[in-house]
């Protein structure tokens, strides 16, 4: 337990109304979107700006006490549970765009807006920010910072680390530092920005944010791609990149979540598919109407049974939120869900999902698979009871095999929800121990008290790599 000196210590910094130690509220901040890492935090702050963060993380500093920065807590790789007690800090109360700079084409935030109003803020202006996370209606931009968040339209136009043009940050010290500016180009030294971009939490607190933003697209096309065959839809992916076109959105559901988005979302999706592509262009008019023209012509190459292209933007949102809803469908149907995001060459996607389909079976367990097949960043998702206690431990074997056979592909643990508590003992399968030992020497010579955000990223023990 804390000591009583230390809470008076932070009540005096944020006010009292601001600090939480009741037993309700450290049940609320104690768990994240991933099942089985639940624990309880000792007080829960809601500071209002950066310099009383500043203060928060020196009294942290001086006590010892462990600090979690935490958004809307919809981590899913336990990046954002409390596991070694200590502080959670809340970001509702800096929830503020503070500029949009139409000149310099950025948008200057505080972590706690979320993401969607960032896109809809912009989108006003003609401007637009393409990260699109599926948690987008609720995550906060400062979780998409720290975990270095992707979405439907990373093939075409990247992830939340390509459009961090500056930062403010806390150090674990208690320092205030400020990395970047509104430049096209600067190599001044160490590229701070993208190391703190993806750093879960661990090696400082983002408190303001400079996002490159980009001219909103002209039109946009969606079309929906059906097929009886896993080999034809991967196929068409690859050919469609061969093909020189990039679309906006490329993606991919199994027939497990077809079936579960269409009970959930009623979208007249055929459940008989094995697979379907979610395929969208944005773009100059005549552009996106060749490239939908030509991707649609491709599909039917590769075998697709029909393809389908939405007649008006209601109907094109409605497939897209189908596809951003397949989490939500899916755990539906289960008393616990587990989302992973291996990730592969767009080349493996069809080998790659032919094994999870195979391990799923070895090993007993229920196992859908949809995700972004552009970038090969693939969601199997396991349906399962955590109180099954044999059921989880089939889970975490088949999970384990999984990982050890996308690195096997080329590919990597997580493409997109990080690293977390949840993955660490398997960091050192995709880094190796050298990679993971400078990742140490870099967490150690920021966080020397290892203070912020302990116990994530870095695992006591390394997972035996299976062999496969």
């Amino acid at each position: 337990m804390i000591p009583n000196s230390f809470i008076q210590k932070i009540t005096d910094i944020v006010g009292e109304s601001h600090v939480e130690h009741s037993e309700s509220a450290r049940m609320a901040y104690s768990y994240d979107a991933t099942p089985n890492f639940q624990s309880k935090p000792d007080l829960v702050v809601s500071p209002k700006n950066t310099e009383e963060i500043s203060q928060i993380v020196k009294a942290c500093g001086e006590h010892q006490v462990p600090i979690v920065p935490r958004g809307s807590g919809t981590n899913l790789a336990a990046g954002t549970t409390p596991t070694q007690g200590g502080v959670v800090l809340l970001f509702n109360r800096l929830d503020e765009i503070l500029e949009i700079d139409e000149e310099n084409l950025t948008i200057t935030v505080q972590p706690g807006v979320i993401t969607k109003t960032i896109c809809d803020t912009v989108e006003e202006k003609g401007l637009f920010y393409p990260p699109d996370p599926s948690s987008m209606k609720i995550s906060t931009i400062g979780g998409n910072i720290n975990e270095n968040s992707g979405g439907l339209r990373g093939l075409k136009y990247g992830v939340t680390k390509d459009y961090i043009l500056a930062l403010e940050v806390v150090l674990p010290n208690g320092e205030i530092i400020r990395t970047g500016g509104k430049l096209a180009k600067d190599v001044a030294g160490y590229d701070l920005t993208k190391l703190l971009v993806g750093s879960e939490g661990t090696l400082g607190i983002i408190t303001e944010a400079t996002l490159k933003l980009i001219p909103k697209p002209e039109a946009k096309q969606t079309l929906l791609a059906i097929y009886k065959s896993i080999d034809q839809a991967s196929q068409t992916v690859s050919r469609i990149i061969a093909n020189k076109m990039t679309p906006a959105t490329l993606e991919f559901m199994d027939q497990k979540t077809i079936k579960a988005v269409e009970e959930f979302s009623h979208l007249g999706l055929p459940t008989d598919a094995e697979a379907v592509l979610l395929i969208e262009q944005d773009g100059p008019p005549l552009v996106v109407e060749r490239d939908i023209e030509r991707i649609a012509a491709l599909c039917k190459q590769e075998g697709a049974i029909d393809v389908q292209t939405a007649q008006s933007e209601t109907e094109a949102d409605r497939l897209r939120e189908g596809r951003r809803a397949a989490l939500s469908a899916i755990a539906r149907l289960s008393p616990t869900t587990i989302l992973e995001d291996a990730t592969v060459p767009r080349s493996e996607i069809a080998p790659m999902v032919q094994e999870i389909n195979r391990i799923a079976e070895k090993h007993n367990v229920n196992i859908a698979t949809f995700g972004h097949a552009g970038d090969g960043n693939l969601h199997p998702t396991c349906m399962t009871d955590a109180r099954n206690q044999d059921e989880m431990e089939r889970v975490e074997k088949a999970f384990e095999e999984i990982f050890a056979y996308a690195i096997h592909f080329g590919g990597t643990i997580t493409g997109e929800h990080g690293v977390g508590e949840m993955k660490s003992p398997y960091l050192a399968w995709k880094v190796g121990n050298a990679g993971l030992d400078v990742m140490k020497n870099i967490k150690a010579a920021f966080d020397p008290l290892n203070i912020m955000n302990p116990g994530k990223m870095f695992a006591k023990e390394t997972r035996k790599r299976i062999i496969l």
